[in-house]
């Protein structure tokens, strides 16, 4: 067994081993910090048939066993991944991914799991750290070997993978991997911070990161395998000559149609002239064909930019696709939105709903309430594809989870508004920065709803392209330049800072100071569409939409509760069925009354209230037939015996008593 140790500065130390258990994978290690430990294993296969891609898996899971608990529900072992465990599954799989070497097409599984959790240290960047020790022990081909760590900030002084407790106060969460001389990946959320505080954080963390590779590096060292040999087969030369003189200038003519699909059709069109004018020549060669042409297409549209600073629609490097927004299309929603920039286009939608439509989560924390989510589909003609409808995949569920985490910092807190908020968007056209348009429809359909969202949020994607000394930034990216450029960067926020960014690449890693100059191209291509979202709509509408409901919200002595609900509940169910209102109480004695109907639910609150009216002794002595002042003659002029006289005034105080009840 070895182990290798990090120590940070706040006295927790990050530890790294391997030889102990799982010594059958390819590759395992065991990282723990504090008292969270994950095991992380790693395993390939041969390939048996020749493959033009690489079938890379990461799995990340949680056991509840971890926390000291015993899986909710009917069945009692754990299930399908949690939203969580997807989401932290992507964070690891992103940044590994293109680092493996050109024409390594084995089978790679890498296995996450969380076997103990203190509940203050996360599981995701020890998984991510693990994924990249595994490999490095392991005789898998994996030598860029990267580091992750979580950034926060509290009153102004940057935290190295700050405690959970730690990032209730923070004003930022941000994880930052990268190798050790570059940044791979960048994933996270703040509160509107500037672009000069986002690259300080980004400079803390590869600082971080650098560490956690030199841990890595050492613990390699010490037990690492000897590394499989690649050998990638070269194309056919003959092939690739007979293919560039035939498709070169085709396409490159393909290369400037602006529109998508005719520009695809195209390309298409080109692959199938040439396949069948070579099928004598090179029998049984139309992958390679096919792959000669997809490389032609990519250099082409790379150099067109580099050289000429157009790109295949025809814009400039800065520009911005044309928007256009429509607010309020959907009558019976509470807020709805389209928003469309070019080729890509969103319909959002906002719910607004009670306390009891909040979503229960269910982990390793512990039980917790989400009164505010944002869901994310992308269905297959958006693209002019067909396929079957599945479940949420995971691409939909983190581009879900990086819009959400864009609006969150903008929407309103619980006592401000009491309501749970859904958004959901539907992509009906896509053609690049799909969960951009999102946030930018996110937000409008919140402010045609009447959420009084503190600042319109808007998001954009910034691409690269990188030759050697060469380099482009674009602003507001299409498909084609997201799959033959080398970065991602999302970048949303308000008009006063940043609220969230993901940033993937493709190429060895990014500079500090190129990402600086891809942060503030991206403020000004946000800025301008802010305006254009300004010119639609430019503040929440100062009224929810009549088919919303409208939420009362009263607070009750905690002794009085038990008098509200009834015996059974029969007193709160003969409100609910009276006034037709819903009717929540917490233990803290807050009771929320939602009803579309405003009389109905003032109905329901006055009955609320009446039930806790504690009757005064001078009402006993008001009015002319009840009370204490009948009881009091009837006394004076009882000719009867004294017994008499005390039997009838014990029946005039119970029936003074019922009627006031």
């Amino acid at each position: 067994m070895e182990k290798t140790e990090l120590r940070f500065d706040d006295g927790r130390t990050l530890s790294i081993e391997t030889g102990r258990v799982a010594r059958q994978a390819g590759g395992s290690v065991m990282v723990r910090l504090g008292d969270t430990i994950v095991l992380i294993a790693v395993t390939s296969a041969p390939s048996a048939v020749e493959r033009d891609f690489f079938p890379l898996t990461v799995d990340y899971r949680e056991k509840s066993y971890a926390a000291g608990k015993i899986p909710g529900g009917f069945f009692k072992r754990e299930g399908r991944p949690t939203e969580k465990e997807i989401l932290s599954a992507r964070l690891t799989d992103r940044p590994i991914r293109p680092l493996f070497p050109d024409g390594y097409t084995d089978e790679v599984q890498i296995m996450i799991q969380v076997l103990s959790s203190d509940q203050e240290n996360d599981g995701d960047i020890l998984g991510i750290i693990g994924a990249s020790a595994a490999l490095a022990v392991s005789d898998i081909p994996f030598h860029n070997l990267i580091g992750a760590v979580r950034v926060g900030r509290v009153d102004g002084r940057f935290i190295a993978d700050p405690l959970f407790s730690e990032l209730e106060k923070s004003d930022m969460n941000i994880t930052v991997v990268g190798t050790r001389d570059h940044i791979m990946m960048v994933e996270g959320g703040a509160q509107e911070v500037s672009e000069k505080d986002m690259v300080d954080a980004l400079a803390f963390g590869h600082e971080q990161v650098k560490n956690v590779v030199a841990t890595i590096e050492e613990l390699a060292a010490k037990a690492g395998k000897p590394k499989k040999e690649i050998t990638p087969v070269p194309l056919n030369p003959e092939i690739v000559q007979a293919v560039n003189e035939l498709a070169a200038e085709k396409v490159k003519t393909a290369n400037r149609i602006r529109e998508k699909k005719a520009r695809g059709e195209a390309i298409e069109a080109i692959k199938t002239e040439i396949k069948e004018a070579l099928a004598e020549r090179f029998p049984e060669s139309e992958k390679v064909i096919a792959r000669v042409i997809d490389d032609i297409e990519r250099t082409d549209l790379r150099e067109m930019i580099l050289s000429e600073s157009i790109r295949s629609d025809g814009r400039g490097l800065t520009d911005i696709r044309d928007i256009s927004i429509e607010i309020g299309i959907l009558p019976r929603t509470h807020g709805s939105a389209i928003f469309t920039r070019g080729q890509t286009q969103a319909l959002v939608v906002t719910t607004l709903g009670t306390k009891m439509d909040e979503q229960r989560i269910d982990d390793l924390l512990g039980e917790s309430f989400k009164s505010y989510m944002l869901h994310y589909n992308f269905p297959s003609y958006s693209v002019g594809e067909v396929r079957p409808i599945r479940g949420p995949g995971r691409r939909e569920i983190g581009h879900g989870a990086l819009a959400e985490r864009a609006l969150d910092p903008v929407i309103p807190a619980e006592e401000k508004f009491p309501y749970t908020i859904r958004i959901v968007s539907d992509i009906l056209e896509s053609n690049g920065s799909s969960s951009m348009a999102t946030v930018c429809g996110g937000s409008l359909a919140l402010m045609d709803a009447g959420v009084p969202i503190k600042a319109p949020v808007a998001g954009i994607a910034m691409g690269l392209v990188m030759e050697g000394n060469r380099q482009a930034i674009l602003s507001d990216i299409l498909g084609v330049e997201d799959h033959l450029g080398d970065m991602d960067f999302k970048v949303t926020g308000t008009a006063d800072g940043i609220t969230a960014f993901q940033l993937d690449i493709k190429i060895g890693g990014l500079t500090i100071e190129l990402m600086s100059t891809a942060l503030e191209q991206a403020r000004q291509g946000r800025l301008y569409i802010l305006d254009k979202m300004n010119q639609a709509i430019s503040a929440p509408k100062p009224e929810l939409s009549p088919y919303a409901p409208r939420i009362i919200t009263i607070k009750i002595p905690i002794d009085k509760i038990g008098e509200v609900i009834g015996p059974g509940g029969k007193m709160i169910r003969s409100i609910i069925e009276a006034t037709g209102a819903k009717i929540d109480i917490e233990d803290d004695g807050t009771v929320t009354i939602a009803s579309v109907d405003q009389l109905a639910g003032e109905a329901a609150r006055d009955r609320v209230l009446a039930l806790l009216k504690k009757p005064r002794w001078a009402e006993y002595t008001r009015g002319k037939s009840s009370g204490l002042r009948p009881l009091a003659r009837s006394l004076k002029s009882c000719p009867m015996s004294m017994a008499w006289c005390i039997s009838r005034s014990l029946i005039i105080i119970v029936l003074a008593a019922w009627r006031m009840w």
